[in-house]
Parts: structure tokens; sequence; C-alpha cells
């Protein structure tokens, strides 16, 4: 029992209408939060502070399902602290998107046959402004459709002025403690973008290709080696071959000829190289693979760029001018004239790399670019969780965020785009290189200028957690709200953006960690549990959903599947499910309020409660606590199925249904089971409105009269437990349930009135015979009665007369048949599975099904046999 419903004002009993129309309420009632600042935080508050920043979505997009899924859990974990009693921020904003937005900008130029060049990079930036201010509220509004309760009046944008200074600031002071330079490096690179990207942004899929395998070097001095980019054998420097491979060990150390060129290359011996793969020796091309770069340092390899930015060949001879694939073709054909071909695998899958953005194969290319050096960052972040300032959850994911931090490479920052922070780097005219802080005057005169490149959009979102408060100064709203108390996303992004929020937290926040927890969620998939996608068919407009059964029916199908670091799998009809239980719960607040449901005044004394009434508010608080803890341990899923079930099943299938005699009969105890019926709901609706929060404002405000749930307190749980009751009502739900299958099994129809002799005396079911038999149709016994069936249940008897109800003989027949079916599924199964040649050359699968068939059999068999037991004699 809960004392704060002492403290209701008296509810106005508004009556509610009869069917719930969620198109109708939702708009009005987010506006009304969002008017009244239930959403707002003050720095300034003294409420103990309770943070979390928004994974911030991309201004190019819209909400999707997995953008949905994620907002619901954080929108339900910041609504109960909120209720809690915590100073709660949920900070909103957006990423500025720098690749995406500006390939969307560069369409729309297309369509007016310009390309960015025309415009100049000044105006084209403009563009984008434009752009991102015509199209970036579509986000803005879906998260309003959905109930997202952030605080608006703080909203961020990745490149705003104050987040701009956080960039320049912390690059500054990367720079000026060596932590960022700039180098020739392999990275990944867009023919299409014409940039770098980061890993990331590059999506791998399956492609058909070929592997050649071509012959190098003349006489015993020729090496076989294998590769499926053969237009990169233009720049090869060496092969390389395993130190222990005795093959090659008497070519290590001298120069063998490189086909189609004038070149001679070494051969070296490398660690790196696989003596179990192909033929044991790889060519090695440092300015087009990631690998052969590493090796070309180790042996001091020349490396040679033979494609440009936009993927065509740039080495002298024949091949010059072709594109890249085109070339390999041609290469593979000069290859095979000279007689160098040795094999040639096509089809041959395998693995590509691709950008996420246009999906054009990535091309691995040597460039210079800014780098940051993470060895000592990384070091810092493992370190954050392994001494348990940070927490990961669920906990068996810290292994694969070690992986990560403890493998990390430097990171490649720099983008060659128009749009993004641009790198504050000043180029003098003789070799100087100046890194300009916010604070400082950028160097003018001529021959200066900035560095062309942009960042890396995850260099700025790295920065969230501290920069949306306003660092580098040291404001109100930083002190009070950091760190975050909790960082909620998806395990696939934790390498990405978690692992630098990590990095660049504790070195900008003196080692400070940006959150105390990450709990990390799974994606959102279909109902098959396939990855959802435009190209596959079953992506889903979440707006689609919410527009057809409501936020609230959406919110709570995602609620309801998210456990812990598992994908969801979600199917509309489950969404469908959700909508009934909204209505559910509509349907029955109506009829407590109809029938005297009320939250006025203290709760009755234990003494003046029924059995009825003390069991629900014993498993009321037992809920509550239940509740409680699964919240604390992020168990989404867990809490949304034990208060669908307590709602449902227990409050308005049990209770309510229970109480029904005591409304019809009236006087002191109507009202007494009335307050019991309103303190239940009152803190039924507030512990369901963090998840589904339009129906519960609705009812509660309803029910209580109150100022909205939003602000309410939160239920605790205040120790009442009755286990006496709580038995009692188990054994009458016993007796009601066995009768209701004994009643259908019969095939009795619902209404039936049966006539009944109910023996309950000396059992805990005495006071509950006028309930027994009104839920269960079973009218007094007359002078002609007599008892056809008999069941024992909890310790009671419940005689039945079924004689004018049933024509006990066909019903004898049709069991017989049932049973003698069922009988002929077992054999089958039996006999199949007693086969050993079948065993052996059956499917795991086929096998399986027939052990299912054999348990349904044995089930189906059980059943009838005791519905004929329970059978009248004819």
């Amino acid at each position: 029992m809960t004392e704060n419903a002492q403290q209701q004002p008296s509810a106005p009993h508004t009556e509610l209408p009869t069917q719930y129309a969620p198109a109708d309420v939702e708009g009005p009632l987010y506006e009304r939060w969002v008017e009244r600042g239930y959403f707002e935080a003050d720095a300034k508050s003294e409420k103990p502070p309770y943070t979390v920043v928004i994974p911030p979505p991309n201004v190019t997009g819209s909400l999707h399902l997995g953008h949905a899924f994620e907002h619901t859990l954080i929108d339900a974990l910041t609504r109960r602290k909120r209720m809690q009693g915590f100073e709660t921020l949920w900070q909103p904003g957006m990423d500025h998107a720098g690749i995406a937005t500006q390939n969307v900008v560069e369409r729309e130029l297309g369509k007016e046959g310009k390309s960015r060049h025309d415009l100049g990079r000044e105006a084209f930036v403009e563009r984008v402004w434009q752009w991102k201010g015509e199209s970036g509220g579509q986000i803005s509004g879906q998260m309003r459709r959905l109930g997202d309760g952030v605080a608006w009046s703080r909203e961020r944008f990745t490149m705003d002025e104050g987040l701009s200074q956080a960039v320049q600031t912390i690059f500054k002071r990367l720079y000026d403690d060596e932590l960022i330079y700039r180098a020739e490096r392999i990275i990944n690179w867009c023919p299409r973008c014409l940039t770098a990207i980061s890993d990331i942004e590059v999506e791998y899929q399956d492609d058909d290709g070929e592997l050649v395998s071509m012959k190098y070097g003349e006489g015993d001095a020729t090496i076989v080696v294998a590769t499926t980019r053969a237009e990169t054998m233009l720049g090869d420097t060496a092969v390389a071959v395993h130190p222990d491979d005795e093959r090659y060990k008497h070519l290590v150390g001298t120069e063998i000829r490189l086909p189609l060129t004038d070149r001679s290359i070494p051969v070296v011996a490398d660690t790196h190289v696989d003596p179990e793969f192909g033929t044991g020796a790889v060519k090695v091309t440092p300015a087009h693979d990631p690998n052969d770069f590493e090796i070309g340092q180790r042996h001091n390899l020349p490396s040679l760029t033979v494609m440009d930015e936009h993927a065509v060949i740039t080495a002298h001879g024949p091949f010059q001018g072709l594109d890249r694939l085109e070339a390999r073709s041609a290469i593979v054909a000069a290859l095979r004239a000279e007689g160098r071909i040795v094999a040639e695998k096509r089809p041959y899958v395998h693995s590509v790399g691709h950008c996420s953005r246009c999906k054009t194969t990535i091309e691995p290319r040597l460039s210079m670019q800014w780098w940051v050096k993470v060895g000592p960052l990384a070091k810092a972040a493992g370190d954050a969780v392994r001494d348990g300032r940070v927490k990961i959850h669920p906990q068996e994911m810290e292994k694969r965020y070690f992986d990560w931090v403890d493998n990390l490479h430097d990171w490649c920052i720099s983008r060659q785009l128009w749009w993004g922070h641009r790198i504050p780097v000043w180029y003098g005219p003789n070799g100087e290189v100046v890194c300009v802080g916010p604070d400082d005057e950028a160097p003018t005169g001529e021959g200066w200028r900035q560095d062309t490149d942009v960042l890396d959009t995850w260099f700025s979102s790295g920065l969230w957690p501290f920069s949306t408060l306003g660092w580098p100064e040291q404001t109100e709203s930083l002190a009070k709200f950091y760190p975050n108390s909790v960082l909620v996303t998806g395990y696939d992004i934790l390498f990405f953006w978690v692992a630098r929020m990590m990095m660049f937290g504790l070195y900008a926040m003196d080692g400070t960690p940006p959150f105390r927890t990450i709990a990390l969620h799974g994606m959102v998939r279909d109902q098959f549990g396939k990855k959802m996608s435009k190209s596959f068919g079953n992506a889903v407009n979440p707006l689609d959903w919410m527009d057809k059964y409501g936020s609230d029916a959406l919110r709570f199908t995602l609620a309801r599947g998210a456990n812990p670091g598992v994908d969801v799998p979600i199917g509309e009809d489950w969404v469908q499910g959700s909508r009934n239980f909204a209505n559910k719960i509509w349907n029955a607040t109506r009829f407590a309020l109809m029938n005297g449901a009320t939250v006025d005044g203290p709760l009755p004394d234990a003494e003046k409660l029924s059995a009825t009434d003390r069991w629900i508010l014993s498993r009321l608080n037992s809920v509550v606590a239940e509740v409680d803890a699964l919240y604390e341990d992020f168990q989404f899923a867990k809490l949304s199925d034990t208060l669908f079930h307590f709602a449902w099943d227990e409050v308005f299938d049990w209770y309510v249904e229970l109480s029904k005699t005591t409304f019809m009969a009236g006087g002191e105890p109507a009202k007494v089971s009335g307050r019991v019926l309103g303190e239940v709901l009152d803190v039924t609706l507030k512990l369901l409105h963090p998840v589904v929060p339009f129906v519960t404002e609705t009812l509660w405000t309803t029910l209580t009269g109150g100022e909205s749930v939003v602000v309410a307190e939160w239920p605790t749980d205040s120790g009442f437990r009755d286990a006496a009751a709580e038995r009692e009502i188990e054994s009458l739900q016993s007796v009601i349930t066995e009768v209701r299958r004994f009643r259908a099994d019969q095939g009795l129809q619902p209404g039936q009135r049966v006539p009944a002799r109910l023996t309950l005396d000396g059992t805990a079911l005495a006071s509950h015979e006028a309930a027994i038999r009104q839920l269960l149709r079973l009218q007094p016994e007359g002078e002609s009665f007599s008892a056809t069936a008999t069941l024992p249940v909890a310790g009671a008897t419940v005689a039945l007369d079924l004689s004018g109800t049933i024509d006990v003989a066909a019903e004898r027949k049709r069991l017989a048949k049932d049973l003698a079916a069922a009988e002929k599924e077992k054999a089958q199964a039996h006999a199949k599975l007693g086969n050993e040649a079948f065993l052996a050359k059956a499917p795991d699968n086929v096998v399986d099904k027939i052990r299912g068939r054999l348990a349904k059999a044995d089930e189906d068999i059980a059943r009838i046999q005791s519905q004929l037991e329970r059978l009248p004699q004819a």
C-alpha cells in the first residue's frame, strides 16, 4: 500500500469515452506536457541528477524502428526517475552527418544540373545550412509523436556554435599533447564520395569476384601469388613469404621480375604470411592494402600509388586511364597472353567493403590524413571499465568492448568534404604549420591557407556527453549533469561511438568517464528474426504503426521485446496485441470508475479488508518491488511482461471480476473495495506510465484528479504482504479455473447455467460461495438435483448436475473417436522413432518433428481420458 494516495486531490470522476482513440489523445497531451515544462531540467535544482543523452540521429534521416526502440527505453528510464524525484535531463539533439548530408545536398544540386564546385565551398555550405533549416525538423516531429520526454529548450546540433567551439578546443589540446598528427597511411577511400571514410561507414557484403593465381619471376626464380584485385599488381613492391617456409628460403633476399612492368621486386620474409594458405606467398602492394602497408613499413619497401582518387589507373603503360575494374580484366588478359595465369576461379565469393552511403566498392588507398594517436586514450577507456568506474550491461558484452579498445588502431579523423568541422590548422608559405584554438587568432597574410579537410562526424559526436552541457566552459549544467547516469545504445556502435565518447570524456574531464553505466540493447528485426532493410522489403515506418494502433502500442511492443543485448523481433500482430492491452486498461478503468473506484481518503485498515482486497494489495506491493528491481537491471522485457500479466490477469480478470458481487451488494464492503480498487489502479497506472505514457496519463488524471502522472510520485513498496490471503485467493482461482476448464471440455456455453452443490466448509473458500457461483454460472441445487460429475479441487468439492445440459452418450462417442485417433497417431510416431534405419537417414528436423507429434499425442490421450472419467455415467 502506498502513502501518497492519501495526498491525492478528490477525483472528479469524469466519465471516459466508451472507446480509447489514441489519435485524439496523444498530440494534445504531449503539447500540454511540453508547455508545462515537465521535461526541462534545472541545473540549480537540489534534487539528485539523472542524465541521459540521446544518441544523436542523423539530420538527413527520419526515425526508423531502431530509433523508436531505443527512444522508448530511454524515455521509460527518464520518466521513472522523474517520478522518483530526480532532476532528470534527457538531452536531445542531432548529428550533422557529414558524408550523408553532403550527398543529399549534392543530389539536390544535381537535379539543377550543378555540382558543389559550381557553387564553391562557402556557398555550398550555406546551401547545406538552408537545407538543414527546411528538413531538420522531421525527426523532432517524430520524437514528439513517440512521446519522447526530452528537454527541448536544450536541443543541440553538432555544428552549432557551442559544439564547434568544443571541437576546436579538444583538437587543439590533443594536438598540443601530440595525440593528433598528420601522416600518410592506408585509409578506406570511396571513389564516389571522394573522401576517406571510417570503419563504421564501410558495409561488408559477399560479392562475386574472381581469384586469379599468377606467376612472378622466371625459371627457377618463380613464385605463384593469388589475388582478387589483379589491377593492384602494377603497384607491387615485393613478394612476401614466411621465414620458416623451406620452399622459398633460397629466394628470400633475391629479386624477381614483376610481369607487365620493367621492374624487379624483392622477396622478403615476414611472419604475417600464413604458409598454409594458398601457395604460401603473397604479393605486397603497400599503397593499396592495409596489411601490405604494414609489411612495407617493416621492410622499408617503397609505396607506389597506381590509382587516383576516382580509382582510375595512373601507372604508366597500356593500362593508364582505365577504371580499376576495366584494368582488372585487361591485366588478367595480358598475363594470360604471357602464359602467367596459373589458375582462375570465377565466380569467387568473398567479402568486399562498400561505402554505406553510396554503395561504391571501397578502395584501400595510401593517403595523407590527420590521425588521433589512440594508444593512451584507449588504455584509459579500458581501465575505466576494468576498475569499475563504468559498468557495461549486460556484463558479457565487456569482452567485446575490451577486444576493441585493447586493439584499437590510430583513428583517421580527416574527411575530404566541405560540410563539417573544418580542421583548425593553417599552413604557411614557408612550410609552417599552426593549430588554432578557439581563443587564438588565425594567421593572416600572403601564402597562409587553412587545411581543406573536415573532421570525421564521430569526432564531434564523441564529445556529446559534455559538449552539450556547455564544455569547455565550466557551466552550471556541466557541474550538475556530468557524468551521464547511463548511456543506452545499440551493441552495434559499441566500438565506434561509445569507445570514442569514453576516450574523449576521460581526456577532457580529468579522468571522469562520460557515464556510469553503458546499457546495450540489440537490433530490431522482423518477426522472423531477419534484419530490417528496404532492400529486403521488410522495413517498417514506425509512424505507420503509430497511426494505426497508437504510440503506446508500439512502445509497449518494443519494450516487451527488450532483453539486454539481445536482438528484438517485432511483427504487426504483436503491435495489435499491445493495442488490445491499451484498450483493456481503458475499459477496466472505465468500469472501475462506474463502480465507485476512488483514491479519496486513506486506505481502510487491514481488518476492514476482505481476503480479496488483502490479496490484491499484497500482490501490488510485490509487483512494485519486482518492477523496481527489473528497472535497475535494465530488464525492460521482464518488467513489461510482469506489468502486463499483473494488470490484465490479476487486476482486471481476477480482482475486478471477484469484486463484482461486492459492488452489486453495495454498502460498506463496496466502499472499501472501491477504495482498494482505486489504489490498485492508481499504482498500476503509475507503474505502466513510463512505457505507455499517453493512455495512462488520461486514465490516471481522470481517476485521481491529479495534475499529471508525469510528475506524480513513483510508487514505493510499503512492505505490506499477506501470504494467507494470497494462498486463499490462489485456492479460489484454482476452483474457478478447474471448473471452467471442465465446462469447456464438456462443450458448455460460457453463459449456460448449471445446477451445482458446493462443499466449502472447513476451507478458506467458505466466504467465497457467491463469487464462485457468479463467475462459474452455477445455480443453486434444486429438489431434483442429481450430481452427475464431481470435481474435488483445492480442498473443496464442486458437484454438477449435467443431466439436462449435455447428451452424455453422444459426448462419450465423440471422445472415444478422438481417443482412437490420438492412440493411432501415437503408435505411428512410436514406430518411426523405434526404426533404427529411419533414424539413421532422416534429417534432425524431421526426427524432432516426429518426437513433437508423439508428445502431442500423449498429451491428447491424457486429456481425453480425463474428460471421459469426469463424464457422468450414461
